[in-house]
Order: structure tokens, then sequence, then C-alpha cells
């Protein structure tokens, strides 16, 4: 029971760190946290996504999520949004918020890695509203992976959002009352040094990547040109 409480303690400072006000070097951190755990996921063959599903890949959303509590549970993190535009190349990674709020007797600490791979052109979209929930304003399932060849992927690959998760530590209980995904328009103001916002990032070619996210970008287009 220490153990747990002790994680819970941790996972919880870790979400207000997140909260706290960013600086520039906080925010190519957390670009360069999602480029490792996309290499990650490349170099181990538990998680690695299967070839046709890069294939398929629209967009991807990366995110780097932690969740603790006992009684009351929170979930916070961030995570990268990037589009593949209609010439073939990707777009700068655009940063966004992710929580969660839980309710019911809960104990522990976990972190969740997720890889969302999109193969709809128009769910990226949906993330320009205020809030953007996994599985309810798109469909997503449990993505193929390069070392599962026998599986066929022909229907899941029909889905919207393609997931690949990795997670670490304890967590009990707990009953999920809300989800989000959204977008930060502040820190991609300060991270790029404009004032344009979520569509003008993806889709337009108005900011040239800074080189703190050029890695990031040339690892996507490598996996999925």
């Amino acid at each position: 029971m220490k153990k747990l409480l002790l994680l819970s303690f941790v996972a919880l400072l870790g979400a207000a760190i997140v909260r706290a006000e960013p600086t520039r070097a906080n925010l190519v951190e957390r670009i360069e946290t999602c480029e490792a755990i996309l290499q990650e996921f490349q170099t181990r063959a538990s998680l690695r996504p299967a070839p046709e599903a890069w294939r398929s890949a629209k967009a991807i959303l990366i995110l780097n999520q932690f969740k603790g509590g006992f009684i009351f549970g929170l979930q916070d993190g961030y995570g990268v949004l990037m589009v593949k535009r209609p010439d073939g190349r990707w777009s700068l990674p655009v940063l966004v918020n992710a929580g969660e709020a839980s309710i019911g007797f809960q104990v522990g600490a976990k972190s969740v890695e997720s890889l969302y791979i999109i193969t709809d052109a128009s769910t990226p979209q949906k993330f320009f509203s205020n809030r953007f929930n996994i599985g309810v304003d798109a469909k997503a399932v449990a993505g193929p992976k390069a070392a599962e060849t026998e599986r066929n992927n022909k229907d899941i690959l029909a889905a919207p959002m393609l997931a690949y998760n990795k997670i670490v530590g304890l967590y009990a209980g707990a009953t999920v009352k809300a989800g989000h995904i959204s977008r930060n328009d502040k820190a991609n103001f300060e991270l790029y040094t404009t004032n344009y916002t979520m569509p003008e990032l993806l889709y337009s070619d108005w900011v040239q990547p800074p080189k703190e996210v050029q890695p990031l970008m040339a690892l996507i287009q490598k996996l999925a040109p």
C-alpha cells in the first residue's frame, strides 16, 4: 500500500508539472520525448506497427500521459499531432494536451505511452474543436503489429484510428468519467514563435520547421513516405 501511495504521489506530481507554465525548452523536451516514444515503438516487435499500418497513415498522434490517484484519479499529459499533406510531406508536429478524470475507489499510478495512426484524412480536423474524445469522435481499434503477421488486417485498417499502447506501473479500480485530447495553441505559439494556430500549422507552409522538430519530422517521413 505504501508503494502504491508513493506511486500515486509521483504520478500526480508529474501531472502538476505538465500543467505548469512551460518554457520553450520544456516544449522542445516534449517534442523530443514523443520522438523517443516513437523510436521505442519501432525498435520493439511487440509494439512496432505493421508496415501496412504505416502505409495507411494520414496523420499520427503520439501521447505521453501520467495517471495517479487515491479515491479521486487524475490523468494528464501531452502529445503531438502531425498530418500527411496531399503532396506526401508531413506537417510540423503540433502540441496537444491529454487529460482524463475518474472517480471511485482507485489507488496507484502508471504512465501510458501511446501511438495512434490515423487512417482517415478528415479525422485530424476534429481536433480543431476544444476537445476530442478518442473512441467517441473517432473509432479506435488495436492496430496490427509487425509481430502479428498471421492476423487478417483488412477490416482493422478500415478503422479511423489504429492504437498502440505501452503501460508502465500499477493502477487499480476507477470508473472513467471523462477523457479528452485538446489543442494547445498557447504552447505552439511559444514553440514556433508565431500566432498561427493548429489548422495553419498543420496544413500550411507558413512556418518553417525549427531544428528541434526536424528529427521527428524526418523519422515520420521515413516511416510513412
